[in-house]
């Protein structure tokens, strides 16, 4: 049973999605400082980062207006940091032609020869 587990735990799947939630932990905490610099200079220009105390005719939007400024500022935050530079990452391997795999060396050729006489017997 700890065979099992052993084997659960050093199985890639696992370990990526651990590094994963690290590194999205870490991230997190890069997008929220993101997030309040520009809700301070929101503050700056509009006066007050947050809306939570706007109630026009007496209905609370506020907290649903900074909650949607803070998605919005998420969103770009992610998608200018990440997804813009993985989009040019990946036409730029688009467009490099990759190169023929080259043939087996003579050695290799004779080793797998040996390797398959041996599992012929």
């Amino acid at each position: 049973m700890l065979k099992g587990f052993k084997d659960f735990l050093m199985r890639g799947n696992v370990v990526d999605l651990a590094v994963a939630v690290v590194i999205g932990t870490a991230f997190a905490k890069v997008v929220e400082a993101f997030v309040t610099v520009i809700m301070d200079l929101i503050g700056k220009i509009g006066g007050k980062p947050d809306f939570s105390s706007f109630k026009p005719e007496g209905v609370s939007v506020g907290l649903f207006l900074t909650q949607l400024v803070t998605f919005v500022i998420v969103a770009a935050a992610v998608y200018f940091i990440v997804v813009v530079p993985m989009n040019r990452l990946a036409a730029l391997r688009k467009k490099g032609v990759e190169p023929e795999p080259e043939a087996p060396s003579e050695e290799v050729i004779l080793l797998t020869e040996i390797r398959d006489s041996l599992r012929a017997r």
